[in-house]
């Protein structure tokens, strides 16, 4: 590791200052400085993958001495080309890709669709995630915390074969306390559990209490534990979903982690609110193979493309959905590139729930232009924040959109849905905000749904909250203070990093 490197090279000089009294300490100093900020400035320029990322990068390497280049080291570098995707593990991970990557006649694919726009957007799904789009699905929308884990806890006293669990963020509290009954009942009837957690997101869930889970039986497991060893290679890459497979049939998936902030008052943003859904059908199994392929990457056993945990399953209902996969490790950002896709294909309205929407150079061009040409385009985002960077951030991009027509609305209390419906008819629900960390560090998963009934459920729910009394002026909001304009743009000088 670099760092490791240059601290063993500034003992090594330390050394030989106390040998050679004319070599200044300030002198090693400068040594080491200029070492890091050239070999940090060669790494941007080579490997950069965006000009206006790279600018930002320069910059901060430049005017934060020592700083600069350990935080472009921590969260800049392109693993892409490095080790993190050189590593055994990621080798798995692909080559589970390869193995598991499903194969569906396109042609009868494609008939199941009545739009174009549906067929367009489903078709680049299949490209960037190897997912396809299934039929015979019956959807469940759940609108709250409460909502999901009373259907949560439910489907799981049901499970006879197994139980399989995964959450960005696993807390402390009564809805562990449950959990830990339900599973500790279902273990001892035989039912398989295993469980996998980030481990920065979950970083509480660990110690005593994920001794006590693994007491019961369960078999729990880490997603790039930070280590010493491997710290600076996984710190900023995080696996963000929020996936829950019970005996190959039901699923379970959306923005709703595993913590009481959904079920009561825990800080000053209240009861947290957010979409999730329940899914019964064909395409559980898609769900279920983003599981399977963390857990594998995450422990010892070997999972793939069994049988019993891909079942064969019948139809459940009417509904079409589709898995949409990324991560760091993907050939293509996929929730970007879906985002995208959906924007660029929108004829008469777009919605977007969203708590940080920070959506980069491309994602903000496609919304104005929509706006521009006729699109009518509504964003809803929480008044309040859990991140002050990540707020101010947000506001510092809103002022363009607001001249050239798009709606903004700031609900006062706190939601942590990440939604976006397009043409009342196409909607997508998951774990993808509207940021650079969604877009190329994190592990995500999202489930289009190509049902005008759904999508019309999700605007009721998401109208309700967009009233005069909340919507952003244009007029007033131009004119504010200066300083809160200073504030922002200093902000979004870090929204690469959020």
């Amino acid at each position: 590791m670099i760092y490791l490197f240059c601290l063993s090279i500034l003992f090594c000089f330390y050394q030989l200052h106390l040998l050679l009294p004319f070599f200044t300490m300030n002198t090693l100093l400068t040594i080491i400085y200029l070492g890091l900020t050239t070999w940090a400035l060669a790494s941007i320029i080579f490997h950069g993958t965006r000009p206006t990322k790279s600018i930002s990068w320069v910059l901060a390497v430049i005017t934060l001495p020592f700083a600069g280049p350990f935080l472009y080291y921590l969260f800049g570098v392109n693993r892409r080309k490095f080790k993190l995707f050189k590593l055994k593990q990621t080798l798995k991970r692909k080559l589970y890709d390869r193995r598991s990557q499903e194969l569906v006649n396109r042609e009868e694919f494609l008939k199941q669709f009545g739009t174009v726009q549906s067929r367009k957007i489903s078709q680049l799904i299949y490209k960037n995630s190897l997912m396809s789009a299934y039929s015979g699905n019956r959807v469940a929308l759940l609108n709250d915390g409460a909502e999901t884990f009373d259907a949560l806890f439910k489907a799981i006293e049901k499970a006879e074969k197994f139980i399989h669990l995964q959450y960005y963020i696993i807390e402390k509290g009564e809805l562990l306390d449950t959990l830990y009954e339900l599973l500790a009942a279902k273990v001892k009837a035989g039912v398989e559990v295993r469980m996998i957690y980030d481990s920065l997101g979950s970083f509480m869930f660990r110690g005593e209490v994920i001794k006590k889970f693994r007491a019961i039986g369960v078999r729990a497991h880490s997603i790039m534990p930070l280590r010493f060893g491997n710290l600076l290679f996984t710190l900023n890459y995080r696996n963000h979903r929020k996936i829950v497979i019970i005996d190959g049939h039901t699923g379970f998936t959306g923005g709703v982690n595993f913590s009481d902030k959904y079920i009561k008052k825990t800080d000053d943003l209240g009861i947290w609110k957010d979409f999730h859904l329940k899914l019964h059908g064909p395409v559980v199994n898609s769900l279920h193979r983003i599981f399977i392929k963390d857990y594998h990457f995450s422990g010892e056993e070997n999972l793939l493309l069994q049988k019993k945990y891909l079942p064969d399953i019948e139809p459940k209902g009417e509904d079409i959905v589709q898995i949409v996969a990324s991560g760091p490790d993907s050939e293509h950002p996929a929730v970007m590139q879906q985002y995208l896709a959906m924007i660029h294909s929108a004829e008469k309205n777009i919605y977007i729930e969203n708590p940080y929407f920070i959506p980069g150079f491309a994602v903000l061009e496609a919304l104005k232009i929509a706006s521009m040409s006729g699109v009518k385009v509504t964003i809803l985002v929480p008044k309040k924040s859990d991140s002050i960077l990540a707020r101010l951030s947000m506001f510092s991009q809103f002022e363009q959109l607001l001249a050239v027509g798009v709606r903004i609305f700031l609900r006062p209390d706190f939601s942590h849905s990440k939604v976006i419906v397009i043409d009342e008819a196409i909607a997508s629900v998951g774990s993808g905000n509207f940021d650079y960390r969604s877009f190329e560090h994190n592990f995500e998963a999202n489930a289009v749904l190509y049902d005008k009934e759904l999508a019309k459920a999700i605007i009721k729910e998401f109208d309700q909250h967009c009233v005069d009394q909340v919507r952003l002026d244009y007029e007033l909001f131009k004119n504010r203070s200066r300083f809160q304009k200073f504030l922002e743009g200093l902000a979004r000088f870090f929204s690469p990093l959020l």
